[in-house]
């Protein structure tokens, strides 16, 4: 299988799907590997990295997509991809066209098949395609808010963790799977108040488990409301597999918010689960609503691209080593990951 990675051309992206260690393996293995130059330097690896365990550098896109078959990489293909496409092409990354409508038209022009990572699925529910990057951005969700709360940021000026004779900081976080979890151990390790919302009961049981400062609670939307009304910092982190994000806190709730007060949608790349949420870059990565900041980038691992490709790559390898075979979408894990196909929708989230 001749297999592709091109770079990045997401705003301030700097991930790689697959390190060097990674495309080792697949050489070994009789794959031709190919890596659009320069697709690895902001992660930290160097097209002599990727030469050195036998990937050939090729000069540019057009030359990347025209050799590859298994088209790599990691986020949704962009104007400048979309280009190169081919409808022989089979297309692994992140997709996300529940969110993009305009995207998911012009595959299924191309008439290329499409494997999302979000919606590859193992037979008990989990995605272990999307957990890698839901951990990183439920932690990178707390870091960039509570710099946010600084004054000079425009914030409430509040320290989450408080101190003797000072209040800690209140986060509310909707959603407990890979990303929520991941906020609400961060903003407890912090020693700020933390209130956590979802409808399973495992999963409110672990957020208890984490501390006396967590409470773990039913999202009823009259309690969703008074919480957020009092939070200083909430993480939206609510997700439903391949479809577009339910809007859990109105404009209303945003409106009841204190000035300063600082809101996180994770769950922007599947349309957001605020309804004042807007996608943003890291180029210009907030906004105000009713003077409460919004963080809603649509690739919030990418801030982080050396940690980022290393835990992408080791979960997405054996899967990538799978479709390097003819009867790949005999995985029904990979078959469930299926999107679009020979211009049709296929995933039953994008048919409904």
């Amino acid at each position: 299988m001749r297999i592709g990675i091109p770079r990045e051309t997401k705003t301030l992206e700097g991930r790689v799907a697959l390190v060097p260690a990674a495309c080792g393996d697949l050489v070994r293995a009789g794959h031709d590997v190919y890596i659009e130059a320069d697709a690895g330097r902001l992660s930290g690896f160097a097209d002599s990295d990727f030469e050195a365990v036998g990937v050939k550098v090729l000069p540019d896109a057009a030359a990347l997509y025209g050799k590859a078959e298994l088209v790599v990489k990691v986020k949704e293909p962009i104007a400048g991809d979309l280009e190169h496409l081919r409808e022989d092409h089979l297309l692994f990354c992140y997709l996300h066209l529940a969110a993009e409508p305009k995207l998911t038209e012009r595959l299924l022009e191309i008439g290329l098949t499409g494997v999302a990572f979000e919606t590859v699925e193992e037979a008990d529910g989990s995605l272990p395609l999307l957990a890698p990057m839901s951990n990183i951005a439920g932690r990178i969700g707390v870091q960039v808010a509570t710099h946010l709360l600084h004054q000079p940021q425009g914030g409430r000026g509040i320290l989450l963790g408080g101190l003797p004779s000072a209040d800690r900081g209140h986060v509310v976080v909707l959603g407990a799977g890979a990303a929520g979890g991941n906020s609400a151990r961060l903003a407890a390790a912090s020693g700020a108040r933390v209130t956590v919302f979802d409808k399973r009961q495992d999963r409110l049981a672990e957020m208890m488990a984490i501390g006396p400062n967590v409470t773990a609670l039913y999202p009823y939307i009259e309690t969703v409301g008074d919480f957020v009304a009092r939070a200083d910092m909430v993480i939206g982190a609510v997700l439903v597999t391949g479809a577009r994000a339910p809007h859990v806190v109105t404009r209303e709730m945003i409106s009841n918010m204190e000035a300063g007060s600082v809101v996180v949608d994770i769950s922007v790349d599947q349309g957001g689960c605020f309804e004042t949420t807007r996608p943003t870059t890291y180029a210009d990565p907030t906004y105000k609503v009713d003077d409460v900041t919004h963080f809603a980038v649509t690739n919030m691992p990418g801030a982080v691209p050396r940690t980022s490709s290393q835990a992408l790559s080791a979960a997405i390898l054996p899967y990538v080593q799978r479709m390097a075979r003819s009867d790949w979408a005999e995985m029904e894990s990979l078959a469930r990951g299926i999107n679009v196909r020979d211009g049709e929708l296929v995933h039953p989230a994008l048919k409904s």
